[in-house]
C-alpha cells in the first residue's frame, strides 16, 4: 500500500505550455486527480513534490483541491536548494509561493543556494528513499527531464518494495475524453 507518493513529470515548456490558460493543464490535472483519488481510497497519506513548475505544481494544486474530499491528505514540498524559484518568471513564482504557503510540510535539503547538478541528484535519491512509490507523467516517445527520475525509480523498484506508476499520453487522452463527455451530459 502506498502511503507516501512522489509526483513528478514534465516542466511546462517540455509540453509546449507557456501560460496558465493552456487547455492541456486541466486535462493533466484531471488525470492526476483521478489517479491520486484512487490511491487515496487505498490509504495514500502524502503527496510529495520538489516544487518544480509544471506537473509538480499542478499535482500540488490538485492535491490541495482533493483535501476538501480527503482532509487527511498531506502535501510535502522538498526543495533541492535555497531560492530555487529566483530565476523563474512572475507567474511561476506566484504559483510556487502559493503551493509553498499551502503545503503541510516544506524543507530545503542542502540548506544553500544552487551550486551544481549534484543537488538535483541528492533530491531525487532523498525522495525515493522517503516514499513508497512515484507517479510520473511520462511518455516514452518524449523523454524530457523526467527520464532521470523514472530511471532511478525503476532501479529502486527492481531492488525492492517500490511502486512506479505512470500517466502517459493515452491516459491524458482518456482524461480529455472524459472531460469532453461530461460537458455534454
Amino acid at each position: 500500500m502506498l502511503k507516501r507518493l512522489v509526483v513528478t513529470g514534465y516542466k511546462p515548456h517540455e509540453l509546449g505550455i507557456f501560460n496558465d490558460k493552456h487547455p492541456g493543464i486541466p486535462v493533466i490535472r484531471r488525470a492526476l486527480a483521478d489517479r491520486i483519488r484512487g490511491l487515496l481510497e487505498e490509504g495514500l497519506e502524502w503527496v510529495i513534490i520538489s516544487g518544480q513548475p509544471g506537473v509538480e505544481t499542478w499535482a500540488a494544486e490538485t492535491a490541495f483541491e482533493l483535501q476538501e474530499e480527503y482532509p487527511s491528505l498531506q502535501v510535502a514540498i522538498i526543495l533541492p536548494f535555497l531560492n530555487q524559484e529566483e530565476k523563474w518568471n512572475d507567474a511561476k513564482k506566484a504559483a510556487f509561493e502559493s503551493i509553498m504557503a499551502q503545503a503541510d510540510f516544506t524543507t530545503v535539503l542542502t540548506k544553500r543556494p544552487y551550486e551544481a547538478p549534484w543537488q538535483f541528484s541528492e533530491r531525487d535519491k532523498f525522495l525515493l528513499r522517503n516514499s513508497d512509490g512515484i507517479l510520473i507523467i511520462y511518455d516514452e516517445d518524449n523523454e524530457g527531464s523526467p527520464k532521470w527520475m523514472k530511471r532511478l525509480a525503476g532501479q529502486r523498484a527492481d531492488a525492492g518494495d517500490y511502486e512506479v506508476l505512470t500517466i502517459n499520453a493515452e491516459d491524458l487522452q482518456l482524461a480529455a475524453e472524459d472531460m469532453q463527455a461530461e460537458k455534454w451530459e
